[in-house]
Parts: structure tokens; sequence; C-alpha cells
């Protein structure tokens, strides 16, 4: 069935399913998702010095250790009283693996309580093209080799289990909106990831897109909460991450208020190029119309070399016509602010009503807006046998080639 419908009324910015209240029901009291000023507090509140949260936060975050018992800096006498007293690191795991023939990985991720509900990452060894010009480095030609090809890898990290948003092109919509994610679950996808691949934090290039399962901006405060650990606690810079939206526009203003330091940079999945055919392929649209979403666009405060991304999901016959290009670069200049648009050819899943476009529209569409100034990149899919690429997450188990993840989780 389809996920519920976003109507009028509907305010999910302080969220409905809030992660804090599942988690009191839970037998172990988790660590991660502290950051070391709240993991000092805890430690004072226990009678010791306050620098023992930041032992704690180098050993969950920089380390990556996941047992208490192991954080070997800490007394052995605390490390047993913890133990006694329920408390845990509690990072969330990878349950289950899957291989695409890309390379590109997907993950089930468990979350920090029970209930049987996992969540979706992707690895993507040499991300998908969607980060070209992302970086503060020279322009890169569209179609130029450098751009299909990479050396850094792309994590994708989900912020809700489901999504409310309804998109008719995406499967996680079939899920529909289950609950939030915690800013521990959203941040420990992305360190279990990195743990799994052994990437150095400051010499090893990775990318992390808010792209996964959810919309990012109707769980707003755990999302930044979770940039700030990884940004504060894990080390990433945070202009190596973009976050998209469906065009939330309290989000999207609350946004343009984060400081510099800690704001990712902002992807806004447009997918149509007027009104009309977008409050049909995202219902989201008759709460929320393109020209509100430009107008709160204008708002951010770009930093050197920055620009807003436009997402574009081409389907056959209904988006990716050449007057639609025509339309979109007219909205893409109307930001007045350095911009560009991904494309992305419809990724198919059982359900969707919509077909893939052909190769020679995806490429004409791409070569009508170059026509007009506005750069644009296909992004590739990666892992579309395993039900990995944009738009295919629904915590799938029938598709792919499933593994345990030993002790890398």
């Amino acid at each position: 069935m389809p996920g519920p419908k976003v109507t009028a009324n509907t305010n999910q910015l302080v969220p409905l399913l809030d992660a804090r209240n599942l988690l009191s029901g839970r037998s172990q009291q988790c660590f991660f998702g502290l950051d070391a000023e709240a993991l000092a507090s805890l430690m004072v509140e226990m009678g010791e010095p306050e620098w023992r949260g930041r032992q704690l936060a180098e050993a969950m975050y920089r380390q990556r250790i996941v047992d208490v018992e192991a954080i070997s800096v800490l007394p052995l006498a605390l490390r047993q009283r913890l133990g006694a007293a329920g408390w845990g690191v509690g990072r969330p795991r990878i349950s289950q693996v899957f291989a695409s023939a890309d390379g590109t990985e997907r993950y089930l991720v468990e979350g920090q309580w029970d209930g049987g509900l996992t969540v979706e990452s992707v690895w993507m060894p040499e991300g998908d093209g969607g980060e070209a010009d992302d970086e503060g480095g020279p322009d890169l030609v569209p179609d130029a080799p450098a751009a299909r090809g990479s050396s850094r890898a792309t994590i994708c990290v989900s912020s809700q289990v489901g999504c409310a948003v309804n998109c008719q092109f995406c499967l996680t919509a079939k899920l529909g909106l289950q609950r939030n994610l915690a800013a521990g679950e959203i941040a420990g996808q992305v360190v279990a990831v990195l743990d799994r691949h052994s990437v150095e934090v400051g010499r090893d290039r990775v990318n992390l897109v808010f792209m996964g399962m959810g919309e990012p901006f109707l769980n707003y405060d755990n999302f930044m909460a979770a940039v700030r650990l990884l940004v504060d606690e894990v080390g990433l810079s945070p202009r190596r991450m973009t976050v998209s939206t469906s065009g939330i526009v309290p989000g999207i203003e609350r946004f343009s208020e984060e400081p510099p330091e800690v704001r990712p940079k902002l992807a806004i999945s447009l997918n149509a190029p007027n009104n009309s055919v977008r409050s049909e392929v995202m219902p989201i649209n008759r709460k929320w119309p393109i020209e509100a979403i430009i107008d709160a666009v204008r708002g951010i405060r770009l930093r050197s070399r920055e620009r807003i991304t436009f997402e574009y999901v081409l389907l056959s016959g209904v988006t990716d016509l050449r007057e639609h290009a025509m339309q979109v670069a007219r909205l893409v200049r109307r930001t007045n602010l350095p911009a560009k648009v991904n494309l992305i050819a419809l990724n198919p899943g059982p359900g969707i009503p919509y077909e893939m476009p052909q190769p020679e529209a995806v490429e004409a569409f791409r070569i009508a807006l170059a026509g007009e100034g506005v750069p644009a990149y296909l992004r590739r899919p990666r892992g579309r046998d395993i039900y990995a690429a944009c738009g295919q997450l629904k915590r799938t188990v029938e598709h792919g080639k499933g593994s345990s993840t030993g002790s890398k989780s």
C-alpha cells in the first residue's frame, strides 16, 4: 500500500514518533548518540572526572570500539560499574549485506532498540557521478571521464524507517512512515560502514548523502544532531555531506540558519518541471509548491564554490521532454544562486507506475540544460541488481545475495 499522503495540516518537524520515547523501553542504555559534552556530564553524575567523557567519545567515534569492556583506557572498575548499570556502546549494527556486481553494497542496519525494524544504507565505492563539482575543485565537464569515475566512495544514509512523503516513483513510499531514527541511529549507519571498510577519516575521501530512506527535514532535530556528531566527534567535513529534501519549506528555512561549520550542502528533489506534474508525482507539492521552495532556497548563504543541487528523476513521457528541460532551466535560474542539476533515470521497482526513459531522451535532456547554461550531471545507477539504487530502498531481503557481517558491523 502507498504511504500516507501529506495533507495541509501535516506537521512532522516535531516528530510524531519520538525516538527518545521509544528508547526509554530498551533494556540497554546506549552511549552511542551522545556527544562528548553529554558524556562528560554523565561521567560527572557517576562521580567520575569529566574528561572520562572525552575518552568515551574518542573510543566510540574515532576508534570505533563497540564494547564498553574493550575501552581499555577506562579503569576496569568503571567498566564493570557501567556494565552492571546496563550501559553499553549501543552502536547500530549491520545485520545483512547485499553485494552488487558493480561493487555497491546495500546494508540492513539494526537500530538501538528492539522491534524487528531495520533501515537501509548503501556503500558506493566510486560514487555515482552526482558528486561532480561538489568539492571546491575545478569544474568538471559533465560528460568527461573524470565525472564518470572517481577515487572517492559515497555512503547513502537513511533518516527514517519508511517515509511519509509518498513520492509515486519511490519504493520507500510503499512502506509509509514507520518511525524516525534517533541521532545515534543516523550517525551509527555511517560509523558502521566506515568501520566495515576500514576507512581512515582525514585520509580517505568519503562523501555522505542523506538520501536514503525517509525525509531528513521531517526528522530535523535528530538529523542535525547526527550531523553534529559526525562533524565534531567522528571528524567528517560537512562540505562532503549533502542532504536531500523533497521540499519541506520550514525545514529549508531552519537549515538556512545553521552555521556553515556544521551545515551539509543542500539538494532539492525537484523531479518535475512545473506544479501540475510535480503534484502528480510528489503529492507534497500541494502543501509546498515549487515557488515556495525556490523562495526558501534563496535564503541559503552558500560557502565559497558551493552550489545548490536540484535532483531530477526522469520518467518516460512524464518528465523527460525537451520542453520540460527548458522549464527546469528557468526554475534553476530563478534561485539566483550557483546551482547544478543531477539527472536520475528512473530506477524501476514493483508497483511503480512509470517507465524508464530512453537513453537518448536522457542525453537530450542533459544537452538542453547545458544549452541553457545549467550544469547537468547524470547520476549512474549503482546497485540496481540488489535494489540499492536511488528510489529502490525498501528493506528488501529477497533480492541479491545476503551475508552475515562478522566483526565489521
